[in-house]
């Protein structure tokens, strides 16, 4: 009963932060001190489970995509969200296949969180001074590609906020299109690495993954990140990424000064 405890609080972290940009591998990372240690595939498939989330939060914007892809303008952003997720997915096999691991130290989160955190605050003031625009060109697809690659690479740097704020300072600075951009193109890309991951462990032959737990933290990050990202569309309408950019940088330095790791 307690690990069952544990992998639907870790579900939960996972759920309210994967599309907060406050990075949810950084949170799951260090909340794993505390509810048990966890596989690389765990982890994965249950941020799968906030995409899912996220899917069923979209579903009318994909459904128009897929039933009227022959409209050009569907076309155009569909191609674009193709590209996006084909320079993740190419990149991200490369580093699969040399064999990088994430580093789970609380340090480089930490920086990771603070930086981000700067970072933020930066890209809101510099885009603040642009002409609104919401459209999502063939350089802001490009670049959020190789955003999720450097998310994925270092934890504490939080997908959303490396898609949403590359995607805004590339040119599309409305806060709602680059959000939507950026949550779209983490849906075949989280699902793809799930699937990536569970099938490498069936056709291991490995047996010591806890299906069942990771299972029930699967549908708790399912629920906790649709209402996390209702919440958020709603909130992005008339505020700003600041208060998220405070916090990383006020939980990065507590990290570093007041964590006795």
């Amino acid at each position: 009963m307690p690990d069952l405890i544990n992998v639907i609080l870790l579900g939960i972290i996972e759920g309210l932060t994967e599309f907060l940009p406050i990075s949810s591998t950084g949170h799951l990372l260090i909340a794993q001190h505390w509810l048990g240690e966890r596989s690389d595939t765990f982890t994965i498939v249950i941020q799968a489970g906030a995409i899912l989330a996220v899917t069923l939060v979209y579903w009318r914007r994909l459904w128009e995509l897929a039933t009227n892809w022959r409209e050009p303008r569907n076309r155009d952003y569909l191609a674009k969200l193709g590209v996006a997720f084909g320079i993740t997915a190419v990149l991200g096999f490369a580093v699969t296949r040399l064999g990088f691991e994430l580093p789970d130290a609380v340090v480089p989160i930490a920086v990771a969180l603070i930086l981000g955190g700067f970072w933020i605050l930066a890209a809101e003031r510099i885009t603040r001074s642009r002409p609104a625009s919401d459209v999502i060109t063939w350089k802001v697809a490009i670049l959020v590609g190789l955003a999720q690659i450097v998310a994925a690479i270092f934890p504490g740097t939080s997908r959303s906020a490396a898609t949403i704020f590359t995607a805004m300072l590339a040119g599309a600075n409305n806060r709602p299109a680059a959000t939507e951009f950026a949550f779209l193109v983490g849906i075949p890309t989280m699902y793809a690495a799930s699937g990536y991951q569970i099938l490498k462990q069936l056709l291991g032959g490995h047996t010591q993954e806890d299906w069942v737990g990771l299972g029930v933290a699967f549908v708790a990050a399912t629920i906790t990140g649709f209402i996390a990202v209702r919440w958020l569309l709603g909130y992005i309408k008339g505020h700003s990424y600041t208060p998220f950019a405070i916090y990383r940088i006020v939980f990065g330095v507590i990290l570093l000064v007041a964590v006795p790791w």
